[in-house]
């Protein structure tokens, strides 16, 4: 399969899995948007017609794609990383849901093999990434420096990195609760 046609898949089926598992968590409905909004892929609401926007990142693994840079203001001088600390970000309370789904017939093969979830702010992520990105760059042989690509920014996010975060449902409720108080 291309793989442009293979990541739309990841996409909607992550976004599906979620929509689905919000409903059985919290009984709740949940509807995406194809890709037409920028900044979220799904609303959640509830009874009240509260609703909170969430942004899903999936992947057939559990392993996600990151940029630093999208974390942590950073430059390349010389062919080496300047970090300028951490970025503003936009919207940092806006849920992220990571969905690592399980490879085909795996769900019904066995419980260590199934669709996962980890639901977090992009304020979490940040305090996952930029550190764990910072840690990485200042272990390199020459420190800060990438040896192929001095502008590369990648950096992986781990499902073990996010355990904390894995079926993390009530954090949904809780944004939709601090509504009916604001």
């Amino acid at each position: 399969m291309a793989s442009g046609l293979s990541n739309k898949l990841t996409g909607q089926i992550g976004e599906f899995l979620v929509c689905a598992e919000i409903g059985r968590q919290l009984d709740m409905v949940a509807t995406p948007f194809a890709g037409n909004v920028p900044a979220f892929d799904l609303l959640v609401a509830d009874e009240q017609c509260r609703a909170v926007p969430i942004q899903v990142k999936a992947a057939r693994g559990t392993q996600w794609p990151s940029r630093a840079d999208a974390w942590i203001q950073l430059t390349v001088v010389d062919g080496q990383q300047k970090d300028g600390g951490d970025q503003e970000i936009d919207h940092p309370n806006l849920i992220s849901v990571f969905v690592a789904i399980a490879p085909r017939g795996a769900a019904q093969q066995s419980d260590n093999l199934k669709d996962r979830f980890f639901i977090l702010t992009k304020r979490d992520v940040q305090s996952i990434v930029a550190p764990t990105y910072r840690n990485y760059m200042d272990e390199r042989k020459i420190p800060w420096q990438r040896p192929h690509n001095p502008a590369s920014f990648d950096a992986r996010i781990d499902a073990s990195q996010l355990k904390d975060f894995e079926d993390n449902w009530e954090l949904i409720k809780r944004q939709l609760e601090a509504q009916a108080s604001a």
